[in-house]
């Protein structure tokens, strides 16, 4: 169990929409939040919708080489709490910086306390665990 001095390991997802941009799309602006993700070292995961290819699509990170995943919009990320957060603000700080008026952004977070979690692993194990109830489903 973790203690109260402790950061707690979060498994989060975030969606972050830039708001007032005058634009449309809003791909530069998540491209830079990927890029300051990345430079995070934190394990991480952009999700990205394709409607007119009927799936969904997961852009795998360096740190994360899921190649295909059934997720929407927004990003899921993990490790210390603290850092976790910390790379959503400096998302936030980012977009503002390349000339998004506003910000707005769900978080997310989850953190449990009841077994010990590999960093790196909390997203990845939450989706295994229910493919392989699914698969059992499928055998029955």
């Amino acid at each position: 169990m973790a203690s109260q001095s402790q950061d707690l390991y979060a498994v989060a997802d975030f969606c972050l929409i830039p708001m007032g941009t005058g634009e449309t799309s809003v791909a530069e602006y998540i491209a830079e939040c990927a890029r300051i993700l990345e430079k995070s070292g934190l394990k991480h995961q952009l999700n990205l919708y394709l409607q007119h290819l009927g799936y969904l699509l997961t852009a795998p990170s360096h740190n994360s080489p899921t190649p295909l995943n059934r997720s929407g919009y927004g990003t899921n990320l993990e490790g210390p709490w603290t850092q976790v957060s910390q790379a959503i603000h400096d998302c936030h700080a980012a977009v503002h910086a390349k000339g998004a008026p506003r910000v707005a952004t769900d978080i997310r977070i989850g953190t449990r306390v009841d077994r010990e979690i590999a960093p790196g692993t909390g997203n990845a194990s939450k989706l295994q665990r229910v493919q392989d109830i699914l698969a059992k489903d499928k055998k029955e």
